[in-house]
């Protein structure tokens, strides 16, 4: 579909030069400006796609060779967290509680350095040759309407492969500004996974550990952890997948999600009763929640309801002041998959979803 200028990421830039606004407008105000031009191509988008229903599809990235498949996921309700005394228990995994979703799609496979070095590259050329504005008001890199990763130091992959490896080492902030760069570029709208919608989706209608059983032997036929993955990532999709066509949703890379993390949480979703859509909204800048486990990780570390947290750690190995707000120096096992809901939210709630509001600390 070919949308008018005004809604496309070129009108984007050509509305924002012929306007000064660019040059005029705060980090806040631009940052505000930019969500709502993107809303409203979204919008538009999801009229013209409406009658396509929720159908598994696959997308390649527009100006890039890149490709991601979403898998469509029926909403509903299920039992988040362990039960206290079961196998691999930590407390921070209870108590149970009922939890209701809506539906959503979601990655199929994490992402990959193909699509995530769209992202950081995309018109680099342009973006590098442009001067910063002369109000000094908004950032270097900020030129195309929203914020692209500077280039990291060292090469983040450590050597452990790109093509179709998951790509690693960034951020929560730098996988929320790729799921607002992926929607501008596409006209759908991504975001990261909740904790919750990333549990319900790895269980697959599963209450065991595993969403395949209880049986430990198997793990190996779905997840790299530390007993197979010769201590490496792996390429995606090289293990068979869940009920749901999800892979290396256990083990391979940890996963960002949304919420901040909490020990605690679960403990307050449970006295609701049924939590719905509960996300644990980030009030300072760590922890931040990751799941399902990586590659270095032992069997107790990869099942569908443990949960990791970030550390001031992962960015010890970054010599610059202030640190990268883009790059873990030393996090080579988290990465991260995408979530597209059904129902489109609002402007402010998109601008909230991209934009944590701690990134600076």
């Amino acid at each position: 579909m070919n949308l008018p200028l005004a809604v496309t990421i070129g009108g984007i830039l050509t509305l924002l030069a012929n306007c000064g606004a660019v040059e005029s407008q705060s980090p806040g105000e631009y940052s505000a400006l930019t969500v709502s031009n993107i809303a409203a191509r979204i919008r538009l988008q999801a009229e013209a796609t409406k009658p396509l229903g929720m159908n598994s599809y696959t997308n390649s990235i527009p100006d890039s060779r890149a490709t991601y498949s979403m898998v469509a996921i029926p909403g509903g309700e299920f039992v988040m967290g362990s039960p206290v005394g079961g196998r691999y228990f930590k407390p921070d995994q209870s108590p149970p509680h009922r939890v209701k979703l809506d539906t959503f799609w979601i990655g199929k496979y994490e992402v990959t350095w193909n699509e995530f070095n769209s992202f950081m590259l995309d018109d680099i050329d342009r973006r590098q040759s442009s001067p910063p504005p002369s109000s000094g008001k908004l950032e270097s890199g900020q030129a195309d309407a929203i914020t692209h990763p500077s280039l990291p130091f060292v090469d983040m992959s450590f050597g452990m492969g790109k093509s179709g490896y998951p790509a690693i080492g960034m951020t929560q902030h730098a996988a929320n500004k790729y799921c607002q760069w992926l929607s501008a570029k596409t006209g759908h709208f991504y975001r990261l996974p909740t904790e919750a919608e990333w549990e319900y989706a790895a269980r697959s209608g599963s209450t065991n550990i595993w969403f395949f059983g209880d049986a430990p032997s198997k793990l190996s036929d779905y997840a790299w952890f530390e007993d197979n993955s010769d201590m490496k990532y792996q390429k995606v999709g090289r293990k068979l997948p869940n009920a749901w066509g999800l892979h290396d949703v256990l083990g391979n890379v940890s996963e960002w999600v949304l919420d901040q993390y909490d020990d605690v949480f679960y403990r307050r979703c449970a006295e609701e009763g049924s939590a719905v859509m509960p996300w644990n909204r980030a009030s300072r800048q760590y922890p931040h929640s990751v799941r399902g486990g990586s590659w270095r990780d032992p069997i107790q570390e990869v099942h569908c309801a443990v949960r990791g947290q970030s550390t001031p750690d992962w960015k010890m190995g970054d010599p610059q002041m202030p640190k990268s707000k883009f790059w873990l120096r030393n996090c080579d096992f988290v990465g991260f998959r995408i979530v597209r809901p059904r129902a489109i939210p609002t402007t402010e709630q998109m601008g909230q979803y991209w934009n944590s509001g701690v990134e600076r600390e």
